[in-house]
């Protein structure tokens, strides 16, 4: 039994593979009855011979025409093969329709459901008054909210042949931001038993104000083909056929304002619908101080272009810093309009350990499909951040000193003991040095690893070179020739916490990709020297400066 079951898996595998090679697109599944719709039928499978077989469509559709594209090219060094079949489609019936699934060689194609709507009567009525080139425009509701989306359609009819210098003048408007949706559609349709091609155009359009708009005509010129001309194509010189112009009507629209219960604190949202939501990366489960988590909030918004959707709350809790990225804007088109999208990812990094207590992210829009407000959320999250035994180790000693002085302190007679014997030595020792001065050095001075000069130079470069990495290296490498850590530096130079600041958002986000470490190498050379107890000589010091200018 569980040999028959691998075997049924591998086949349902096996088919699956192949059918991924033949795939079935529309270039729409909308439609008004009496309209065509191109069905594509995609081979990239080389082992795939013969023509699909199109039987299955004669019951619902009528094929008015076909034709092959064969595309060769070049992928990685291998020959890429495709084989398109272009068929022009016409329903013979409305509602929904199913494009079956279709054969080629042992392989089907997905089914597809198209939405054929019944043609309106301005479609049907006087026909044999129709004009070779009308233009029709239509909006797909009467009114809107302000800055909420219309979307104009333009349906160019044509029953006689056109040059290809055919022009339709761009829709402009000065209360409202207007967008292309796509690219012009090409089709058929029949009215009154004659047949039209069909130029359709959308566009989405956001009214700026409120009141009552007009949505200016528009003009498409086409030159017509003549077919009683006996004049041959002249690609230079004028056109044998002759020069039209139709205008679209003029069309109100009602925009209505902004609803009077919509909170005045909320960036206005008119959508038709809006989805929220979150990402982490890695698991915020197990998070330790120190650890960087990217958050990443995306925001999809049906009916709003990607410019129009405001910035995202920031994450802000105490004991996290935050490093932001650039936002990501998108947009798509569909049947319905505009999709626009924002993602908003930021680098976060928690300070202390503990419960930080991070808010929800609240987002407000109107809903314009049900005509009502609605609140998208993210509920607030509890991170428990463990504390890092790396980071720990510093205060740790920290704490073993403070004791070792408190125990010091209790043995005072053996410390200034101890102090009486350490003075003696020293001025011997200082006795020995000054007369060491007044020879010649025999031994020369051996240094083990490189020179603080070395690690300076290596550091300045690292900061030249904007490269965030390796100047976290070269930082660590020359702070630890110091008698303090780089957070005490920090803490008494401000300049240089801003500038490791901007080092550590680097180092957490894309934002490494434009780090200067400019200001960086301008606060080391600024960094004050450490103020330490004088010598009792009072002999000027013989070394070179720390920081050179």
């Amino acid at each position: 039994m569980t040999r028959l079951l691998c075997t049924l898996l591998l086949s349902l595998t096996a088919l699956a593979a192949l059918a991924a090679g033949f795939t079935a697109s529309v270039d729409r599944t909308r439609l008004s009855e009496g309209e065509t719709v191109e069905l594509t039928l995609e081979s990239s499978d080389p082992t795939l011979f013969g023509k699909p077989d199109l039987t299955p469509l004669s019951d619902t559709f009528d094929v008015l025409a076909t034709r092959q594209i064969n595309q060769l090219g070049t992928f990685n060094g291998k020959n890429d093969r495709a084989t398109r079949w272009i068929i022009t489609l016409q329903p013979k019936q409305t509602g929904f329709v199913t494009i079956p699934a279709l054969k080629l060689g042992d392989v089907h194609s997905a089914p597809i459901t198209l939405n054929v709507q019944k043609a309106e009567k301005s479609d049907t009525s006087g026909g044999s008054n129709l004009a070779p080139v009308f233009i029709d425009a239509s909006l797909d509701q009467e009114s809107v909210y302000v800055q909420a989306q219309a979307i104009l359609t333009l349906r160019i009819y044509h029953s006689v042949s056109l040059y290809d210098d055919s022009s339709l003048s761009p829709l402009q408007m000065d209360d409202a931001r207007v967008e292309q949706l796509g690219d012009p559609r090409t089709y058929e349709k029949e009215i009154n038993g004659v047949r039209h091609g069909v130029i359709e155009v959308r566009y989405a359009v956001f009214p700026q104000k409120s009141g009552v708009m007009n949505i200016p005509p528009q003009v498409f010129s086409a030159t017509l083909v003549d077919p009683g001309s006996d004049t041959g194509y002249q690609p230079f010189g004028p056109r044998p056929g002759k020069l039209t112009r139709v205008n679209s009507p003029r069309i109100p629209l009602t925009v209505m304002p902004k609803p009077a219960e919509y909170p005045a604190d909320a960036p206005w949202l008119p959508a038709r619908n809006l989805t929220l939501a979150e990402s982490w990366s890695p698991d915020p489960a197990g998070v330790q101080t120190g650890d960087s988590l990217t958050r990443s909030l995306m925001l999809n918004v049906e009916g709003l272009s990607s410019a129009q959707i405001p910035p995202l709350p920031a994450t802000q809790a105490k004991g996290l810093r935050r490093y932001p990225d650039q936002p990501q804007l998108g947009n798509k088109t569909d049947d319905r309009g505009l999709l626009g999208s924002r993602e908003e990812r930021e680098a976060l990094v928690p300070t202390t350990s503990g419960r930080l207590e991070l808010p929800a992210v609240t987002v407000t829009w109107w809903n314009t499909r049900d005509n009502r407000l609605e609140r998208s959320e993210i509920p607030a999250r509890t991170l428990e951040v463990a504390s890092n035994p790396e980071l720990e180790t510093a205060p740790a000693l920290s704490v073993g000193t403070q004791v070792g002085n408190a125990i010091g302190q209790a043995r005072l007679w053996p410390w200034q003991l101890a102090t009486a014997l350490l003075a003696c030595t020293t001025l011997l020792g200082f006795g020995l040095w000054w007369r060491a001065r007044r020879q010649p050095a025999i031994l020369p001075t051996i240094q083990t690893g490189p020179s603080p000069r070395t690690l300076l130079d290596e550091l300045r470069r690292a900061c030249q070179s904007n490269d965030p990495h390796a100047t976290r290296q070269a930082l660590d490498n020359w702070a630890r020739q110091h008698p303090e850590t780089l957070a005490d530096m920090a803490a008494r130079f401000v300049p240089l916490s801003d500038a490791m600041d901007g080092l550590n958002g680097a180092l957490y986000s894309e934002a490494g990709l434009h780090w200067q470490g400019e200001d960086l190498w301008k606060a080391i050379r600024a960094l004050p020297a450490l103020v330490v107890e004088q010598q009792t000589t009072g002999e000027p010091s013989q070394l070179p400066p720390l920081y050179p200018r």
